[in-house]
């Protein structure tokens, strides 16, 4: 492969010889990039993450790899993945700032490099300070919108005023007639959740609580807080969306008192149903953490899981992740988080069902939308609406040559969508690796099935 290299081949040899030597294929694959050599780099930084999924260099290898192919987002999705979880290499926020100004998002890559430095002043570089605006005389700590009226730091992420303590309870006009397929899934949530609620009687003779857990899992965009807010609707209950910005404090001691807070809220409010987005930037392994305050935060959540102090009867515990695999083990016992429901991409009735109330109230003429979700395998919900606005936006082109609104049809929206790839393609090449070489239990037996690797 490369007569002339002699280093390149004692590498590749010696990989050969120990594929699993991670540090060695890093290398390798580094080299392959310092050479141009992009496509083979990728594909050997992909085999050595299908042996080890977690490897922190092989990912960040393979985001600079993106990047250097001019991949930018598929870089950004693989550094937004590991900058969610706490105590996570500094190191990363540069390549993150250096991604998002690559997406001209300099605001946001500002944010990233200030965070990198804050922890870790031998981050700091110069010239990419200077494409930033951002002033290296310690506008990290004076910046007015980074430090509060004391001179303390500020955390990265924005901070709640007063009124975003308490989450407002909602009470949707939705329920499970207005979720497009997801059949298993909905009974799954009928005989975990559903039935103790609506008949306590039975469930009580046999001592068990009125409530309960659940962890919906799977690819971004495929309707877990559409789900979950249609439970709430489903058995007239309140419903509670908990975001990061609801929890997070900037003080040590005050996530925990907010997340409590949050749980006594829902006490007072049963039946109601509580959920937690993204729940793994919360409840991510203690292991992994660097940070005691991380840890307290964890705790703190398990504490009001379990109902040590006060008792969750009458509250829905629903809580979405597209990180199972990060979740703290703790999470999984029995009472807490033990049932999981892995909610796959939308199938063919359910995108038909998604694109025909995408499109409804626009200009449209015969469109057959099982044609459509046919040539649509493994889009998401959010897939399902990036077709509709870009053949939209190729009606628009027509309109305004034409001067007036030209109907969507069929092979408007078969045109688009052949320009867009399924989004849930990364997450499933990553979650393949956990279920087949990490499947305690059969965990995630139900990707295997979906793939049909078992």
């Amino acid at each position: 492969m490369f007569e002339d290299d002699e280093t390149m081949n004692v590498l590749r040899d010696a990989l050969e010889l120990s594929p699993e030597n991670m540090i060695l294929r890093t290398q390798y694959a580094r080299l392959l990039m310092g050479r141009g050599h992009l496509d083979d780099a990728e594909q050997v930084l992909r085999d050595g993450l299908a042996l080890s999924a977690q490897s922190e260099t092989l990912k960040i290898a393979l985001a600079d790899c993106y990047r250097r192919k001019g991949n930018t987002s598929a870089a950004l999705v693989i550094i937004e993945e590991m900058i969610k979880h706490p105590g996570c290499k500094p190191a990363l926020f540069i390549q993150y700032a250096r991604l998002l100004l690559a997406k001209g998002q300099p605001d946001q890559a500002a944010r990233a490099y200030r965070r990198a430095v804050e922890t870790d002043a031998n981050l700091a570089d110069a010239e990419l300070a200077e494409l930033l605006g951002v002033n290296e005389k310690n506008t990290l700590w004076q910046d007015p919108a980074e430090v509060d009226e004391e001179g303390r730091v500020r955390q990265f992420a924005d901070e709640p005023g007063d009124d975003d303590l308490i989450a407002e309870m909602e009470k949707p006009d939705i329920n499970f007639k207005d979720v497009g397929g997801m059949e298993e899934v909905k009974e799954q949530i009928r005989m975990k959740i559903i039935a103790p609620m609506q008949n306590p009687e039975i469930f009580q003779a046999y001592g068990k609580p009125i409530g309960g857990s659940l962890l919906l899992y799977g690819p971004p965009g495929c309707g877990k807080t559409h789900i979950a807010r249609a439970t709430a609707g489903e058995i007239s209950a309140g419903f509670f969306a908990i975001g990061l910005h609801h929890v997070l404090d900037m003080y040590i001691g005050n996530s925990e008192q907010r997340l409590h807070a949050l749980f006594e809220n829902a006490r007072e409010h049963t039946p109601c149903v509580l959920f937690f987005d993204e729940v793994d930037a919360l409840a991510a392994s203690r292991s992994d953490m660097r940070s005691s305050a991380g840890r307290h935060l964890i705790n703190q959540f398990l504490s009001e899981l379990d109902g040590i102090d006060s008792t969750n009867e009458g509250i829905l515990i629903l809580a979405a992740t597209n990180a199972p695999w990060h979740l703290d083990s703790a999470f999984r016992r029995p009472g807490r988080f033990d049932r999981m429901q892995f909610v796959p991409p939308p199938d063919a009735p359910a995108r038909a069902s998604i694109l025909r109330v995408q499109l409804s109230g626009k200009p449209q003429e015969d469109i057959d939308y099982f044609a459509v979700a046919n040539k649509t395998d493994k889009f998401s919900g959010a897939d399902l609406k990036a077709v509709v606005d870009t053949a939209i936006e190729q009606k628009l082109s027509e309109a305004l040559k034409k001067g007036n609104p030209q109907p969507l049809r069929t092979k408007d929206l078969v045109q688009a969508a052949k320009t867009i790839k399924p989004s849930t393609a990364s997450w499933f090449a990553s979650a393949r690796n956990y279920a087949l070489y990490a499947n305690d239990g059969g965990m995630y037996d139900d990707i295997l099935d979906y793939l049909k690797l078992k």
